[in-house]
């Protein structure tokens, strides 16, 4: 199928765009595969140091010839979706030996919950760790004993972060090897109708935390489709995972035999074989297109708009608003998972998941079809389904049809033919809005402003009986440099109430929602933020603001900005307790949102 005209022409932009720092980073890779295998270049003393606890696993080491791996895993038992990663290491070890090669911790990660975090003084933490998990995975790497390397993350930051430190040491192979989701718990409609009823005082919090631990309940990533299973899509889409290795749970005899298949693989494509990988080759203008025709055609995460950007300039390629806005415009929205529809991703991963979906793209014309991947040549591989034969993969042609159509689509029927993210501009800046889960009568909503510097002040107004009218909720001094841009999931419900009481209610906030986040519209990441005194710090109670989602503005009515001086806010309370005192350079060093809202990029 020819590829898409706007495909092709959204690429192309890419690629001009990205021209100058593309080529520097090539050179920059080009110069260090050059070098050869890195332990050639260490010193005896060097390697003794390296390879001293490793037991009898030191000879193959002291081998040039033999492969080694650095694993870099982001472990820890408090998330649900890394608690598997525990046992990886051994598995890894394992295989590596089975196959004639080695493979070492190279070093750990840090990886926090957002779950746990969210509405608490942590998550403002959460962004800056993208970065943190990027500079702690240099560390690891850069003892430059490894041949390729194994990423063991899956959560919203943790990715992101992993795959710029896989792009900065580009001129070795790297995979991601995921963990999979957790076996379906209570449906997360129950458990969000629940976090309604609380909120109105209808239960308690013994109903409130009976829903939530029915929910969240094992191992595994949460079921919901937010940023980390949203994350596992796109490894797929972009070529960095093994073929259907996403979404199957863990603990499985499938999910150890991937876990095998993957170390295999990467011992197999470094420099000193015939199959040589390098991520450098994989990630190009390409495989991020892929990636963001995936994001919207699943109805992913709105996180990945600040996280894709960062990612790419890792690459050396810039990305900009436009081009997700524009690949939405064409990408057909064929899936409905929570909070885009009431399935989980286990119901999505049954009804043919992302083999099907990527292989419905491929015929529209949607996908660039000839990347490079860390399995082969071609995205084609990614249609077929891993199948378990004699305890080792095998890969079987996945199935042509939608196996439930209520979750699934094929692209020629899709749920909607927007991909349900849309770029929003006007006297107000620049953010974006995702509509996927929002009903079309709620695209456009005009109403009064209430201005407000904290979600917690939302809620007290909420509490107090204050928002009874329509209303647009203006929350400012939420963004990277006020506070660290923390999610304002924790607004979901309330919103969701007073629009429930037949109120026309949107939210505008130069911060994050989660990506949970789903019926009420929101223009979230504006930029310039509060405080660099954009627009968003202009704005006061009463002004009249429109938010047009089908037209893509975002604008107060009838008055000039620019004879008004922008609103201050004290933030000095957000520099200290939990760990914030550490990251006042993130604070006066990140970039725009827009932009991936990096420091280290």
């Amino acid at each position: 199928m020819p590829l898409h005209p706007t495909i092709a022409a959204v690429t192309d932009r890419i690629r001009a765009r990205s021209e100058g720092p593309r080529r520097k980073y090539l050179d920059t890779m080009a110069r260090a595969a050059a070098e050869g295998p890195r332990r050639a270049h260490l010193t005896c003393g060097n390697q003794a140091h390296a390879y001293a606890a490793m037991g009898d696993d030191k000879a193959a080491l002291t081998d040039a010839p033999t492969p080694n791996l650095g694993i870099v895993t982001a472990y820890n038992d408090m998330l649900s979706a890394h608690q598997p990663f525990e046992r990886y290491p051994n598995l890894i070890r394992a295989a590596a030996r089975a196959s004639g090669g080695t493979a070492q911790v190279a070093g750990g990660v840090p990886a926090m919950c957002d779950g746990v975090t969210q509405g608490q003084t942590g998550m403002e933490l959460s962004l800056f760790s993208r970065d943190v998990i990027a500079l702690a995975a240099g560390v690891g790497l850069s003892h430059n004993v490894f041949d390729a390397s194994v990423y063991l993350g899956v959560c919203d930051k943790i990715v992101p972060g992993l795959v710029i430190a896989a792009a900065t040491f580009g001129y070795i192979p790297g995979i991601f090897i995921p963990a999979g989701p957790m076996t379906s718990g209570l449906p997360n409609d129950q458990k969000a109708k629940v976090r309604q009823q609380f909120a109105t005082g209808e239960v308690g919090r013994d109903e409130l935390m009976a829903a939530e631990m029915a929910s969240y309940h094992g191992p595994g990533t949460c079921t919901f489709y937010g940023t980390a299973n949203t994350n596992q899509m796109l490894m797929e889409f972009m070529g960095l995972h093994m073929p259907g290795a996403s979404f199957v749970s863990p603990g499985t005899p499938l999910r150890d035999a991937l876990t095998t298949a993957a170390t295999e693989r990467a011992l197999s494509i470094t420099a000193l074989g015939n199959d040589y990988r390098p991520v450098c080759d994989i990630l190009d203008e390409r495989a991020f297109v892929n990636g963001l025709v995936g994001l919207m055609a699943t109805g992913g995460s709105t996180n990945l708009v600040i996280h894709l950007p960062a990612m790419a300039r890792a690459a050396g390629i810039i990305l900009d608003l436009e081009d997700f806005s524009d690949l939405s415009e064409v990408t057909p929205l064929m899936a409905k998972v929570y909070p885009n529809g009431l399935a989980d991703v286990n119901h999505f991963h049954a009804a043919g998941g992302l083999g099907f979906m990527i292989g419905e793209l491929l015929k529209a014309g949607l996908l660039h079809p000839d990347t490079k991947t860390v399995a082969g040549d071609g995205l084609d591989l990614y249609t077929k389904d891993p199948k378990l034969t004699d305890g080792r993969i095998t890969y079987a042609d996945g199935t042509g049809e939608t196996l439930n159509d209520k979750i699934l689509r094929p692209a020629s029927n899709p749920f909607h033919s927007h991909g349900g993210l849309t770029q929003l501009s006007g006297n107000l800046g620049r953010g974006v809005i995702k509509t996927s889960a929002v009903a079309e009568e709620r695209h456009i909503i005009e109403a009064p402003a209430r201005v407000f510097h904290t979600q917690d002040a939302v809620k007290a107004a909420f509490k107090a009986g204050e928002l009874t009218s329509d209303t647009v909720i203006v929350v400012r001094f939420q963004g990277p440099k006020s506070n660290g841009m923390p999610e304002l999931h924790g607004l979901t419900p309330t919103l969701a109430v007073l629009q429930d009481r037949g109120l026309k209610v949107a939210l505008v906030t130069d911060g994050r929602m989660s990506g949970a986040s789903g019926k009420v519209p929101s223009a979230i990441h504006v930029c310039p933020e509060a405080a660099d005194h954009g627009p968003i710090s202009l704005v006061q109670d009463g002004d009249i603001v429109r938010l047009d989602a089908t037209k893509g503005t975002i604008d107060v009515l009838g008055v000039d900005l620019a004879t008004r001086s922008p609103a201050t806010a004290d933030l000095s309370g957000n520099g200290t307790g939990v760990g914030r005192e550490l990251f006042e350079c993130f604070r006066q060093n990140v970039g725009l949102a827009a932009d991936g809202a990096g420091v280290v990029v």
